[in-house]
């Protein structure tokens, strides 16, 4: 470590970590002096101007405490289906590593490695986990910076927005058998997710003041779906023969599993092609647009927590556009009347 001058400064040299820093102080040779005998004392403690060095906890270490997190805090399909398999996906490339030897470098690598085997939507979910965690070893004092910080996300192709036509929509019903019918009713009219659809309980519906509560008990959030005419109908049909807590409950009163198998085959029935149970959602919200509900409604009533996500169901059928571009006839034609009018006006005002 050395003091020396250039032009009229005094600056200090010295070495941090193995990497040389240079520091001007200004034109007193005694002040770049005493600095640098502090940067020595501080460098000394392990520390260098307030910035000591950051604990040494192996990326997979506290991978597990991230999870542990994630499995408390957030909900059940979160944890299982991104959380756990994003991590995995990182363990595998930043393994062996301490938190803070991790850099945007590394990071830009694995992007560049992920994006050749999956897509930059899955890759973009991966980047936005590494970040959170690094957030959180942030505020738990594991390091001092987030490298994710300044990796940018990728570009994603517009997401898949597959809706039933006003056609397929009596099909599917048709095919549909049993309880399926009224789940797929209950989709249909409330956008609801597969998920809350089977788990959801009587005590969580008003069939008096019509309207259903959806609650998620891991973030405390609430939303509240009005039941239209034709849900009322097939709910109170449901509650007068059901002895289960569940609205939607096989013989023995317990919840369904999973539907897939028996709404895979009323699709094969109603030969309706590349469609999922989600889709039923989109069909929800894409409807709701349609039918000129505004996009905050439609993103109050689905649950979604940015005004973009709902922009996807602002998607509308070409016969729809069609209809609504003929609307403009009506107020051309006014207009044509109008201009005539005035014109009428202007011609016979010098006669008078």
């Amino acid at each position: 470590m050395a003091v020396y001058k250039k032009g009229k400064n005094w600056y200090i040299d010295y070495y941090v970590k193995g990497r040389r820093k240079r520091r001007k102080i200004g034109p007193s040779k005694k002040l770049a002096e005493q600095v640098l005998k502090d940067v020595h004392v501080k460098l000394a403690k392990g520390e260098y101007l307030g910035v000591y060095d950051e604990k040494k906890i192996l990326f997979e270490d506290f991978s597990e405490q991230y999870l542990a997190f994630s499995k408390n805090n957030k909900a059940e399909s979160t944890y299982k289906r991104r959380d756990k398999v994003s991590v995995s996906h990182l363990k595998e490339a930043f393994q062996g590593r301490f938190l803070f030897d991790i850099t945007p470098r590394m990071i830009e690598n694995y992007k560049a490695k992920r994006l050749k085997k999956v897509s930059p939507a899955t890759v973009n979910r991966e980047l936005a986990c590494l970040k959170h965690m690094f957030n959180k070893a942030m505020e738990w004092d594991a390091v001092k910076s987030n490298p994710v910080k300044s990796v940018k996300l990728l570009k994603e192709p517009p997401g898949r927005l597959r809706y039933l036509s006003q056609d397929e929509v009596p099909k599917l019903l048709n095919a549909c058998n049993g309880y399926l019918r009224s789940i797929v009713i209950t989709a249909l009219n409330t956008g609801m997710r597969k998920g809350e659809i089977l788990a959801l309980k009587w005590q969580e519906v008003d069939l008096h003041n019509r309207k259903i509560t959806v609650k998620k008990p891991k973030n405390n959030e609430v939303r509240v779906i009005p039941i239209n005419e034709t849900l009322y109908h097939e709910l109170s049909e449901l509650y007068e023969d059901s002895d289960s807590e569940y609205v939607f409950a096989n013989g023995n009163g317990d919840r369904f599993g999973d539907i897939k198998k028996g709404f895979s085959l009323a699709l094969e029935r109603a030969e309706i092609e590349d469609f999922h149970f989600h889709d039923l959602r989109h069909t929800f919200g894409s409807y709701l647009v349609m039918q000129g509900i505004d996009l905050k409604t439609v993103q109050q009533v689905m649950g979604h927590k940015e005004i973009k996500t709902t922009m996807r169901y602002s998607h509308l059928s070409p016969e729809y556009v069609q209809q609504a571009m003929g609307r403009l006839d009506s107020v051309w034609t006014l207009f044509g009347h109008q201009r005539n009018f005035e014109k009428n006006e202007i011609a016979v005002s010098p006669c008078q």
